[in-house]
Parts: structure tokens; sequence; C-alpha cells
């Protein structure tokens, strides 16, 4: 099939497509602006002292914050014992402790030797005040838990002023697109099912018949 006749059967239906697209990117639009609630991120700063054995005078080392440590610190972070005492000491009695847990991360800041506390919430000054909590308690526990001789808060978690999902212009976009693509697809699969006979040219090509002629419609 040539690229001519590929523009013909998009042209022939182009309002399946257009149509299509106009109703994706409209329900996205309408779901991302209206239904959608924004979600804010807070984020909270910590530097991590792990204490080690040497028989080299060096009591401490600065640089363990590995990938490994991340994955522990995020895991004490998500714990129901770090949820519980962030949900009782703000309050939140609606709030489970998978819940709480579901709203905060932990990862390495940059690649340096700090690792940053997330914590996502609908309002802003809730991620606020989560964050902070979060990191307080996370500073008491990995201490007794995890042989760290000394966290300190470099960053104070802030009211964020924007939020960080949905992303509504990105989502419309990509629902345009999506609408397209299936808008296409189907027209194209309407036409590879669609196995009448409509053109001399369709009967040369599918019956391998020569056309003698043809009877033209003549308006009423």
């Amino acid at each position: 099939m040539e690229l001519r006749e590929y523009l013909q059967i998009i042209r022939k239906r182009l309002w399946v497509v257009i149509l299509i697209t106009l109703l994706s990117t409209t329900t996205s639009a309408v779901i991302s602006f209206f239904v959608l609630k924004p979600i804010y991120q807070s984020n909270t700063t910590l530097y991590v002292f792990k204490k080690i054995d040497t028989q080299g005078g060096i009591a401490y080392n600065d640089l363990l914050v590995g990938n490994q440590l991340v994955k522990d610190y995020r895991e004490l972070v998500k714990s129901r014992l770090v949820s519980s005492t962030v949900i009782q000491e703000l309050g939140l009695k609606d709030m489970t402790t998978s819940q709480m847990a579901a709203k905060l991360g932990v990862s390495l800041k940059n690649d340096t030797r700090l690792i940053e506390i997330t914590a996502q919430d609908t309002d802003p000054e809730m991620a606020k005040e989560i964050a902070n909590k979060v990191a307080e308690v996370f500073k008491k526990k990995v201490v007794e838990l995890m042989d760290v001789e000394n966290v300190q808060i470099i960053d104070k978690a802030e009211v964020p002023l924007t939020p960080v999902k949905p992303k509504k212009e990105l989502n419309v976009a990509i629902a345009a697109f999506v609408g397209l693509m299936t808008g296409l697809g189907i027209i194209f699969l309407i036409e590879y099912l669609d196995n009448t006979i409509k053109t001399p040219e369709d009967v040369q090509k599918h019956l391998g018949l020569p056309v003698i002629g043809t009877i033209p419609v003549f308006p009423e």
C-alpha cells in the first residue's frame, strides 16, 4: 500500500480520528483540572553519621550513606514504628500506618552524603508538618536501632507553593496523542475488515479481473 492510499484512507474517515482525539483530550482535561486533587510535596534534608569499628583511630565515617543504607533508612521511615509515632504526635486519628507510609519517600540527595525525606499530601501545610515530624522521629529511632552515632537535620521542610501532581498539561498532551493513535488504529482496522468492492481499482486489486466498463450513477 502506497502513501497516497494511506492518506486517502485517513481522509475518508478523518472525522473518526478527530472525534476520538477530542473525546480523549476533553476527558483527560476534565479529570486533571476538576476531579483529581492536587498533591503537594515537602522535603527535609538530613546528614547521617554512622559509627564504624576501626583499628586505625578513625571512629567515624560520614561517607557511608550508600545505596544499601538508603534502603535501610527507607524501610525505617516507612515502618509502623515511625508511622505510628508520627500519627500519634500529629494527632492524625483517622490515618492508618499504611496510609502514612504511602505518603513518604527517602532518597540520596544528588549523589551527596545527604538523605532527603519527602512527604506528600493534598494539604501543603500538612505535607510540611509530616515531613518535619518524620525527620524528628527518624532522628531518634535511627540512632537507637542502626548503630548511627548522630543525625543532623540540615534543612527543615517548608510549605510547598505548587503541587507536584497531577501534571495537568502533560496529562492532556498524552491523552491527545493516545486519542490520535487510537483513532488512526480504528480507521485502518475498519479499512482492513472492509472487503466490499467500491471502485474499478478494487476489482483489479482483489479479484485480478480486468474492468471492461463501468455504469455511471445519474442523479435523480
